[in-house]
């Protein structure tokens, strides 16, 4: 008998281990609408050329494999600030921000959670509903305490008013995490009147804002997805950004991310970093390096950046693209629903009121896989 003797297995994954399940499916002609990973027309996900140029690059100089600093290397953590938040915004300018390579944007996440539950231990982490499902995991693990604001209205519309009063009433010193842009589950963003009107009733709460901003340049543009950012820096407060590179460079198996710390003034920033860097000594020291290389050569080239901002928008018009035809495709098969609102959403995902037991039995029957109770 052992300690782990009366240990009961864990319930799988609610998307990786969907996929688990995917793959062991052995039907020909099954249909995976679960993973959060783009795919273009002969489905399969490639390597941007932009990517494979900056890899040639890197191998052909690289002359060591040294740790990078615990923050990460100023050749990338200064372009990434500078792509986020616009390298003459006076916050950037002013010393306000910093931003630190991360092991994705799930480690940005968590590192922001733990860096919250070591300065603020009683602080609770509002998220919406819905919201992705690893965000619960990701701030329960930090042993934060979860809260939820409403989101998703019944006419699956934004339910901006709802969603308003209940963030008007959030304690000071909680955290609120805000989706950028590409909603996940949902697809539905507020729009730029709506953020301002988010923005200020965060700040009037004295609630912390964490903006998830993963799908950077997925909905409109690299630009216009960062105007919920702009709203909530506006207010002149204290706020986390985590970044992820997995989708906008398709770096999916790299896990580059980032965590940027906005300060108050660059004396708390300064303040905040030295107690992240202490977060992130403790679990994983430094972050690795091949992504965040592959990153900062693209941003550093005026050229491979160029054609990298093509890039994501070809990505970014093929995901609307076929949205357009999704949509096409219910209205000609009279299905039900809010079809003007699945046009409105934006990003990769759309969440269809579908229900659990039409879930299962798509999957069940069809080989169709859905996440939860209508993800796609």
């Amino acid at each position: 008998m052992t300690m782990f003797t009366d240990l009961e297995p864990r319930a799988p994954d609610a998307i990786l281990g969907l996929m688990e399940r995917f793959r062991a499916d052995d039907r020909p002609d099954k249909v995976s609408l679960a993973s959060g990973v783009y795919v273009d027309e002969s489905g399969t996900t490639p390597v941007l050329d932009t990517v494979r140029e900056a890899e040639a690059r890197i191998l052909a100089g690289q002359t060591t494999k040294v740790y990078k600093p615990i923050g990460g290397d100023p050749a990338y953590t200064a372009p990434v600030r500078d792509l986020v938040f616009g390298a003459d915004h006076p916050a950037v300018v002013g010393g306000r921000i910093e931003t630190l390579h991360t092991p994705g944007g799930t480690g940005a996440l968590r590192v922001a959670g733990d860096l919250v539950a070591a300065i603020a231990p009683g602080a609770a982490v509002w998220l919406s509903t819905p919201t992705w499902p690893n965000h619960p995991q990701v701030f329960s693990a930090a042993g934060l305490p979860l809260r939820n604001y409403p989101y998703l209205g019944e006419d699956g519309e934004l339910d901006i008013e709802t969603m308003l009063n209940v963030l008007h009433s959030v304690p000071a010193g909680d955290v609120v995490v805000l989706h950028g842009c590409c909603h996940n589950p949902t697809g539905i963003d507020p729009t730029a009147e709506q953020w301002e009107r988010i923005a200020e009733t965060v700040a009037e709460s004295g609630a912390l804002p964490l903006l998830d901003f993963a799908y950077q340049g997925f909905a409109d543009s690299l630009t216009d997805d960062a105007r919920g950012l702009r709203a909530l820096l506006a207010r002149g407060g204290t706020m986390f950004v985590a970044s992820s590179f997995s989708k906008n460079f398709a770096l999916y198996d790299e896990r580059v991310g980032a965590l940027s710390i906005v300060g108050t003034d660059a004396a708390e920033t300064a303040t905040l970093l030295s107690h992240t860097k202490g977060v992130i000594r403790a679990n994983y020291s430094n972050p690795p390096a091949h992504g965040g290389e592959i990153v900062a050569t693209v941003l550093a080239d005026d050229a491979l950046r160029a054609r990298w901002v093509d890039e994501v928008g070809m990505m970014r018009d093929r995901i609307n693209g076929n949205r357009t035809r999704f949509v096409a495709g219910l209205q000609a098969a009279g299905a039900p629903g809010n079809h003007e609102a699945l046009m409105r959403q934006r990003g990769m995902f759309s969440l269809l009121p579908l229900g659990e037991e039409r879930v299962a039995r798509l999957r069940d029957a069809f080989g169709i896989y859905v996440v939860g109770k209508g993800r796609v």
